[in-house]
């Protein structure tokens, strides 16, 4: 079996019958009584060739372990592969030793090449290793996070847990202790500190409760052992993989991401009724800026949101390092924080000293773009109004020939020039409720508007839009859909002017359609596979849109016919 960071080699085709490979690293396992390989490392040594070596026997089935050999038989008629190198004869008998021998009663063995040592004499396997198929494993890891403890009572009794995310060079994993574990271990375990952990269970990810890109996590048990090391320069302190502002449109919602932001603002502590407890809950909103030019609004809740101001400790405008932030298409773009989540503030790497100096030298006087702001009298997204990328350009033929938005597992992005032939009339916004943060839609009551999320009746409802239209190009059309703030862009103004307009007269409303009708415009759309009715289709969602630039337009399919003519 191959370990997860193998995975490539099968991928590219390195892998594959009678292909020669060194062993570097692995763990071998009784699992219902059965012997399995773990490879953690193999080098490819050659080429496959035309014919199996030797004639090897499966281990299991041989009536004598202590007297199995292996032998290497040369097949009669072929003659040994140019390519091959044996290997060097210390290490052919070490290897199959572990690999074959059942002695010590060990069941988790590793090869004797690059693997260093717990203070214990126990190997210590990289995070990315680890898989419920090892028994015995033992890791150093950083501790980045660290949860408050937190109660719970159901059905089947009363309990407590709380987690810490580990991290070393390979990887990140969730940790967790429940009960008797929790007292046990939540005093060794500090953030920012390495550890030896061994003896503890791997399982299978909740991905609900974790937003760290791992399929295990670990469980903690009263018997797992976990020490303090002391030697922790080769464990990194937080690994990140940034996005900037102007680039969250590319983050599929509800998934999380890592930003490195300054901070223009912040708002005081307010409360909201959770809906889930039906209990008040803090929050915090931050306004965000980076050197992209945008800026975007971040929501902390709880704890996170009383103790801000304590967490930036006085800081003007510090830089913010934030990871596992989840994002939200509320408003363009927005962000918020889990309990999971993290932040630094003033970070000692590149990218906090690039940002710093961007703002002293220019940021300060930036003018900055917001999602939702108003730009020349329309309220859009900002990212309406940047250029879109002409080689992500496709003609709505080649859309659906490359089969783009086909995968359940991801959406696809591109742009597409067309002319808008039709938008659906009747369905084109919806009331929604005017609570900051909300926009569920609401009901019409007798004493008002109902929003079931808020739980709170409002006097009146903003609407959004929410609309459909088919747009055509020379080679095809296709219907998309589309809401508020593309909308906004599209018709020129707001559902509530709108809704107005229809309410005085349905012939001016009609006209302020029609309009549009015929206009060409650039759309940057994002196409996701999707099953309504028990019918999969693909779902192509516009993010944003720009009216075309002929002037602009004209000069490329000059230089196109230029670079057409030099060839």
């Amino acid at each position: 079996m191959l370990a997860t960071q193998l995975k490539p080699l099968v991928e590219n085709g390195s892998l594959d019958r009678n292909v020669v490979v060194r062993v570097t690293q692995f763990t071998s396992n009784t699992v219902q009584n059965r012997k399995i390989l773990i490879l953690l490392n193999l080098e490819v040594i050659s080429p496959a060739l035309p014919h199996r070596i030797g004639n090897p026997q499966n281990i299991e089935s041989a009536k004598s372990s202590a007297d199995a050999s292996v032998e290497t038989k040369a097949v009669p008629g072929a003659t040994p592969h140019a390519d091959v190198k044996p290997p060097a004869p210390a290490m052919a008998p070490s290897l199959g030793a572990q690999a074959l021998s059942g002695s010590h009663g060990d069941s988790a063995r590793v090869g004797s090449r690059g693997v260093a040592k717990s203070s214990s004499g126990m190997p210590v396997y990289p995070i990315d290793a680890l898989s419920p198929y090892q028994n015995k494993w033992t890791i150093k890891a950083r501790v980045t996070l660290k949860t408050d403890i937190r109660h719970w009572s159901n059905a089947r009794g009363d309990g407590k847990l709380f987690s810490v995310n580990l991290l070393d060079e390979s990887g990140e994993i969730r940790a967790t202790a429940f009960n008797d574990a929790v007292d046990r271990f939540y005093p060794v375990l500090q953030e920012n500190k390495v550890y030896f952990i061994s003896k503890a269970k791997v399982t299978i990810a909740k991905k609900q409760f974790s937003t760290l890109p791992n399929e295990y996590e670990i469980s903690l048990e009263s018997g797992s052992e976990i020490e303090e090391c002391a030697e922790a320069g080769d464990v990194p302190e937080v690994k990140y993989n940034f996005v900037s502002i102007d680039q969250l449109t590319t983050v599929e919602p509800n998934q999380t991401t890592d930003v490195i932001t300054i901070l223009d603002g912040y708002t005081d502590v307010s409360e909201i009724l959770s809906k889930a407890t039906q209990r008040p809950i803090k929050k915090r909103d931050l306004t965000l800026i980076d050197s992209s030019g945008m800026s975007v609004r971040m929501t902390l809740w709880g704890s996170q949101a009383e103790n801000f101001e304590k967490t930036i400790a006085g800081e003007e405008k510090p830089v913010i390092a934030f990871k596992g932030v989840k994002v939200s298409d509320f408003g363009g773009r927005s962000l918020s924080m889990f309990s999971s989540s993290t932040m630094s503030i003033n970070p000692d790497i590149p990218e906090s000293h690039g940002l710093r100096g961007w703002y002293d030298n220019e940021g300060n006087s930036a003018h900055i773009r917001s999602y939702g702001a108003t730009l020349d009298g329309t309220t859009a997204s900002a990212l309406n109004q940047g250029a879109l990328r002409a080689n992500e350009f496709r003609t709505l033929a080649q859309v659906k020939d490359e089969s783009l938005g086909t995968s359940f597992e991801r959406a696809d992005y591109f742009n597409a020039r067309a002319v808008v032939l039709y938008i659906r009339p009747n369905t084109l916004y919806y009331t929604a409720c005017p609570g900051q943060d909300c926009n569920k839609k609401v009901i019409e009551e007798s004493d008002g508007w109902r929003c079931e999320k808020c739980d709170r009746s409002y006097p009146a409802p903003v609407r959004r839009y929410i609309f459909s239209a088919n747009i055509a190009d020379y080679s095809g059309q296709i219907w998309i859909s589309g809401f508020n703030e593309v909308g906004v862009a599209l018709l020129g103004m707001t559902a509530d002017e709108l809704d107005s307009i229809r309410n005085e007269n349905e012939g001016e409303f009609k006209a302020v359609l029609t309009r549009v009708i015929g206009r060409v415009m650039d759309f940057h759309c994002r196409a996701k596979q999707e099953t309504f009715n028990d019918t999969n289709r693909v779902r192509y969602t516009v993010t944003q849109i720009q009216p075309l630039n002929f002037a602009k337009a004209g000069h490329e399919l000059v230089d196109k016919i230029h670079a057409l003519q030099l060839r």
